[in-house]
């Protein structure tokens, strides 16, 4: 029996800012600000990059793309520093609409890799790699106008985002279906792969997805190895809570 109370340090690891992608509401200090209300100890700010819907221009220099693409992560980040919120960079890499999830990695790095821009899916998880990060598939399953078609790449990811909030909580007005999230789920399973959880937020209204632990996470390596480890953590929707494995433990829970 799992004791859910004990996992109480709260991580968001899918969340949008102004600065960074074109569909976000809401500025990276404004998003470490409601973060740390909403209760949570710490956050990836993961914009939408190049290959996706991003609010920089792409037209820019690399090293000044990716100067102003992390804004939004530095402005949560000395939002958080002031408030006790952890925040991390990360970013959301699109192909064709198909997105990814990357962690591990720092703004600097980013630009000592200008061979990002132009990566194939398995190049960018190789490049990755070589960097100490990790790729995590998002929502692999949604279906939305702007997605042609759902394109499937567990052999060239770490891991599934298997819990969406955007598709379940009562909150989100958008990409609504809980399907998409047990697909997403069944998907993990079929390939060994680890499960995550994240809200997919675009501003202030806090949907209180993430990944929940039973310990603080000191920086992303110890995230990663997190997920990609044998400790226990649970997943959570902000509505309900899933161990590892995607699996229902409880429901209604704030």
């Amino acid at each position: 029996m799992i004791d859910i109370e004990r996992y109480k340090y709260k991580y968001e690891t899918h969340l949008h800012t102004t600065e960074g992608s074109a569909c976000g509401h809401n500025s990276g200090a404004e998003m470490a600000k409601a973060a740390k209300e909403a209760g949570y100890d710490g956050i990836f700010v993961t914009d939408h990059a190049w290959g996706g819907n991003t609010a920089v221009d792409r037209s820019l220099p690399w090293r000044e793309w990716v100067e102003k693409f992390a804004l939004g992560y530095m402005h949560a980040r000395e939002t958080g520093d002031k408030i006790g919120l952890k925040v991390w960079y990360g970013y959301e890499s699109g192909y064709n609409a198909t997105e990814f999830l990357i962690y591990g990695i720092t703004p600097e790095w980013m630009a000592d890799h200008p061979e990002l821009h132009d990566a194939t899916i398995p190049e960018q998880l190789k490049i990755i790699h070589s960097g100490g990060g990790m790729v995590i598939q998002a929502h692999p399953y949604r279906e939305e106008d702007y997605i042609p078609e759902v394109r499937l790449f567990p052999e060239y990811s770490d891991g599934i985002e298997g819990i969406n909030a955007t598709h379940t909580s009562h909150l989100s007005k958008a990409h609504k279906s809980d399907i998409w999230n047990r697909q997403a789920i069944e998907l993990a399973h079929r390939n060994n792969k680890p499960i995550t959880a994240g809200s997919d937020v675009h501003s202030t209204v806090i949907f209180g997805g993430g990944v929940l632990t039973d310990r603080p996470l000191s920086d992303p390596r110890d995230y990663i190895d997190l997920i990609l480890g044998n400790e226990m953590y649970l997943l959570t929707d902000g509505n309900s809570i899933f161990d590892r494995n995607g699996s229902l433990l409880r429901t209604d829970w704030k």
